[in-house]
């Protein structure tokens, strides 16, 4: 709970009304919360902004210079200083937010209460690996230099926001899969101390790449034993996926795999011309909307499943979790949350809102 006006992370997570986009996010991250809190002269409290409201503006069209002011919700959930811890958590449960500003009767900001840090953060046994080792070709030639996970996004590479996301959910044993560049990876997060969490790093022959699934044969004897599910994500996502959910989700279907997978929908751009088994046409459909469910590319495997990697060959994910479908232990979850695969040219645009 960040209450105290000498706490340096009170400062931090201030920006002013006449400030931009970028204060917003520059705050975001250095107080290390998921917003930050906009205020007016004499500390009055104007509203609040998240990373994700950063992201919307951005894809709406905004640029990280713009006033911030716009973009702020000034609907959020406040306390008062005098409320007590049990109602703050109800109210936090309720209203599904991790922070909750607190303002006095003046509208004065005196601080955020945090709900990790009300709760006291749960770390879990669970380990969790990031691929992020591939060369990232179709983003070329943006990544001749810069390894695909480390590509900026809003201010901030994309694998400094999967670390913290993931530790803010208490996953403090972090396994990097790195290859290609690996080097600038290293140097950025070094042995996790300043992220909150320990990382190590699974090595894997740039020139010789193990694919989506390959990687998961070096945590064997690297990473000591490994008794609870491992969450393995690819290292190329924008998301706020809830990893509490995943994990309970996981562990009450007891499932070998669990695909966290989201809704994805096309336009056909033509009439469509749906025609019976006698040949002849029984309706038109004009540009139908299409909607399958698709993988996400965040992964929960239990332990048992690594043994069926294959070691020092490529190996894709979807071969592991075909294998694991024949015997019926795959499971989808829903991620309702925001999810951007950034795999393409116009999906970096798209997230950085230069579309």
């Amino acid at each position: 709970m960040v209450t105290d006006a000498t706490d340096h992370r009170l400062d931090l997570i201030t920006v002013s009304a006449s400030g931009s986009l970028r204060d917003a996010m520059v705050a975001i991250g250095a107080a290390g919360t998921r917003l930050a809190v906009v205020v007016d002269v004499g500390d009055r409290f104007v509203g609040v902004v998240s990373d994700g409201d950063i992201r919307r503006a951005l894809l709406g069209g905004s640029s990280m210079d713009d006033a911030v002011l716009p973009f702020v919700n000034r609907d959020a959930l406040v306390v008062a200083p005098t409320a007590s811890r049990d109602v703050v958590l109800d109210l936090m449960k309720a209203r599904a937010v991790p922070n909750v500003p607190i303002v006095d009767e003046q509208g004065r900001f005196h601080g955020v209460h945090l709900f990790q840090e009300m709760l006291g953060r749960i770390d879990r046994p669970n380990l969790a690996m990031i691929l992020a080792g591939g060369r990232g070709t179709r983003l070329l030639p943006l990544t001749e230099t810069v390894p695909k996970p480390m590509v900026p996004v809003a201010g901030r590479p994309l694998l400094d926001r999967i670390v913290t996301h993931l530790v803010g959910f208490g996953l403090t044993r972090i396994v990097l899969s790195v290859g290609y560049l690996g080097d600038q990876i290293v140097e950025y997060f070094g042995d996790g101390h300043d992220h909150g969490c320990e990382i190590s790093y699974l090595w894997e022959d740039p020139d010789t790449p193990l694919g989506s699934g390959g990687p998961l044969s070096l945590l064997r004897g690297s990473c000591g034993p490994i008794t609870e599910p491992v969450l393995v994500m690819n290292g190329d996502l924008v998301t706020n996926f809830s990893v509490d959910h995943l994990l309970a989700h996981h562990a009450a279907a007891g499932s070998a795999i669990t695909v966290a997978v989201r809704e994805y929908t096309h336009q056909v751009p033509y009439g469509v011309v749906r025609v019976g088994t006698d040949g002849r046409v029984t309706h038109l459909e004009e540009k139908p909307v299409l909607a399958s469910p698709i993988s996400t590319g965040i992964y929960v495997i239990s332990p048992e499943v690594l043994d069926r990697v294959p070691t020092g060959i490529h190996f894709p994910m979807t071969t592991l979790v075909e294998d694991c479908i024949r015997s019926g232990g795959v499971t989808a979850w829903s991620c309702d949350h925001d999810w951007e695969d950034i795999g393409q040219p116009l999906d970096l645009a798209r997230a950085r809102g230069e579309l």
